[in-house]
Formats: C-alpha cells, sequence, structure tokens
C-alpha cells in the first residue's frame, strides 16, 4: 500500500526526499514554514557541491560526498554548474596537515584533481595546491523546479506546531500520516545523539574581475567561493563565520536574529583579515555587498563528521548531514527502514536439503 507521508521542512532533503518518495507512489506532503523552498540553511551557504575535498580528516563524510557528487550530476543535470577555475591550497603553518598527506588522502579516497605545478601569484604562504572538479549549486533554478515538481505537495508559510506520535499512525497539526520525516535538522524533532545549535554569518562580496574559487584546507581556515552569478563570491571562515554555539534551537535562533550593523563591521574586518593572509589582494579584488544568515545543527565532539545520519524514533525519522550531496543516502535509509518495518514475517521452512543431494550408484 502507499503511504502517506509528512516531510518538515522543504530544504534540499525535505524536497529530494519528497521526490523521490512521490516517484515511488508515497502520498507526500511538505510543511514548510516560509514563502518558498530553500529557504533556510539550504538556500544559505556556500552553494558547494561537495567532491570530498573538505574533509581530510574523515574518511566517511569524503566518501558520502564523493559518491553524492555524481549522483548529483546525474538526477539534477540543470541544477549545478561547472566553476572554470576551483583552488584548494594548502597553506603554509596553518593548515592541519601537509599538502603531501592531503594529497596522498585524495589520491586513496578516488577523487580526482590536478595538482598545480607553479605557484599561483595571488595565493602566498601556500605549501601546495590542486584544481579540482566542485561544482556551483544553482539555487534559484533549484527552487523553481521543485515547486514545479511538488505542485501542491508543498504547503508553505505552514509551520509545524506539533506531532503527536501513535502506535499505527502520526499527527501533525492535527492531521494524520503513516510517517513523519523531519528534515529541520533537530529543529522540531532533535535527534538521539549530541549536537549543538551554531549560527552563522556568511559575507557576499562583488568581483571586480573574474577570480578563481579559493578554499584554504585543512582546518580553522578561510574560502572565497562563486554562487550562481558569476561575479558574486562568498566568504567564509571556520573561525569567523560561528556567531556562537547554543545547545537548543531556540537560543541559536534568538541569537541570529540579534545581528546588528557593529557585529556585522567587526565580522568584515575579521574574515577579510582572515582569507587575507593566503590572498593578499582580496580586498583590493572585491567589494562587500551584503550578508546571509543561517543556524547549522553539528554533532558535539572533536571530529569532523558531517556525513548522512537517519534516525528512527517509531513513525518518526530525523535526518542528520552536513551537506547536500548526501540526500541520496537519506533517501535510501528511510526507504530501507520502512521497508524493513512492513515487510512479511519471517517463512518458518524446515530444510529439505537431504532430498536434492543426488545418490550416485555404486557410492
Amino acid at each position: 500500500m502507499p503511504f502517506n507521508i509528512a516531510i518538515v521542512g522543504a530544504g534540499w532533503y525535505g524536497c529530494h526526499l519528497a521526490s523521490s518518495l512521490a516517484s515511488l507512489g508515497f502520498r507526500v506532503t511538505v510543511f514548510e514554514r516560509n514563502a518558498r523552498p530553500l529557504h533556510e540553511a539550504s538556500g544559505n551557504n556556500q552553494f558547494r557541491l561537495h567532491l570530498g575535498f573538505h574533509y581530510a580528516r574523515h574518511h566517511g563524510t569524503r566518501l558520502q560526498s564523493r559518491d553524492g557528487f555524481l549522483r548529483f550530476i546525474e538526477r539534477y543535470p540543470s541544477l549545478s554548474a561547472e566553476i572554470d577555475e576551483n583552488i584548494y591550497a594548502v597553506p603554509e603553518g596553518t593548515s592541519l596537515i601537509d599538502f603531501k598527506t592531503y594529497k596522498l588522502i585524495m589520491v586513496s579516497s578516488g577523487i580526482d584533481f590536478v595538482e598545480m605545478t607553479a605557484p599561483d601569484p595571488r595565493l602566498a604562504a601556500i605549501e601546495g595546491a590542486l584544481l579540482t572538479k566542485e561544482r556551483v549549486l544553482l539555487i534559484d533554478r533549484a527552487r523553481s523546479y521543485f515547486a514545479n515538481r511538488l505542485g501542491s505537495a508543498l504547503r508553505f508559510n505552514c509551520p509545524v506546531g506539533n506531532i503527536v506520535q501513535g502506535d499505527r499512525h502520526v499527527e501533525v497539526n492535527g492531521e494524520s500520516f503513516d510517517y513523519v520525516i523531519d528534515a529541520t535538522w533537530g529543529h522540531h524533532h532533535r535527534p538521539p545523539i549530541d549536537v549543538y545549535y551554531e549560527p552563522t554569518m556568511l559575507l557576499y562580496y562583488e568581483a571586480k574581475a573574474p577570480h578563481p574559487a579559493v578554499t584554504m584546507v585543512d582546518g580553522p581556515l578561510a574560502s572565497v567561493y562563486p554562487t550562481e552569478d558569476k561575479d558574486v563570491f562568498t566568504l567564509s571562515s571556520v573561525v569567523h563565520t560561528p556567531l556562537g554555539r547554543f545547545s537548543s534551537s531556540a537560543e541559536a535562533v534568538a541569537c541570529r536574529n540579534a545581528v546588528n550593523s557593529e557585529l556585522v563591521d567587526r565580522k568584515i574586518r575579521a574574515m577579510e583579515d582572515h582569507i587575507s593572509e593566503n590572498l593578499p589582494a582580496f580586498r583590493d579584488n572585491f567589494r562587500y555587498i551584503g550578508v546571509q544568515l543561517a543556524i547549522k545543527t553539528k554533532p558535539v565532539g572533536n571530529f569532523d563528521d558531517r556525513s548522512c545520519s537517519v534516525f528512527q524514533d517509531g513513525r518518526i525519522f530525523s535526518i542528520m548531514s552536513g551537506k547536500i550531496d548526501t540526500i541520496f543516502f537519506a533517501t535510501e535509509r528511510v526507504l530501507a527502514l520502512i521497508e524493513s518495518e512492513n515487510s512479511l514475517a519471517p517463512i518458518e521452512v524446515a530444510p529439505k536439503i537431504r532430498e536434492d543431494i543426488i545418490l550416485v550408484p555404486g557410492k
């Protein structure tokens, strides 16, 4: 029987899950508190379709990104684009690993790159650099795609007030469903692992001339990355992009909503100083134009795990992931859990192997 499934949140995961489940005959309803899809963290990020170069220190995240990258291009060929020049650089002294180790990790993970044999004159204090094929996500095009693909299944301006779970169904805002998928990253149904909520500020700049994407790795470093508008770039810093670390969603939202011009000015100075350590001409080549604010949910721990996990609490699934290209893992895991729960009971059959054994005359 086709199940009736509610999805909370119309970000990349909510929309992809809804599209995939609808294709399989499930009845799907997506509750989104904003007026469009991909409005919050999914549309407020560095627009990067990851290949795994970000995650030299976590094998699982790296491989999920590598495999998901190829599947994303196949499934959504029009929702990302190539970048003319995309550089990953290992700075001298400030990276947590040396360039040879970084390069070896990527080779052993089967992730393609081209090593830059000559130093790029725009970079300073760099031990080595790679040219990569990571892509930029086309967010506006994705919003239109999912709005058309899902149609009336998307309920905009429809926040979820409560979820009530029963033995055979679960209610969302008083409406009954077979299952609920929380794709809000713990903002509604907290996952069963220790997490924290991190409000972030991403800075936007206009390039005065064509400029490559440049990402410093690995550790507390900075990056400048293009958006779907090739003249507009994001500036991010592992050190300065976060606005705080909170144990609850409500605290993170309050922090995000309290951002003022004084804080923005401090972040501009700090992040420009940070990127200028390795891109000395950054201020000459870019003009600040604005900010975007979002909230990330991350697992507690001294590790770099941003892979995808799916948790089940009765008829409620919750999803945790740090990267958009692991949407396929989430879908397959949800389907596997539903199938396992609704498959037939094991069939008890007495073994009859002796009846199938051939007796050779004379033996």
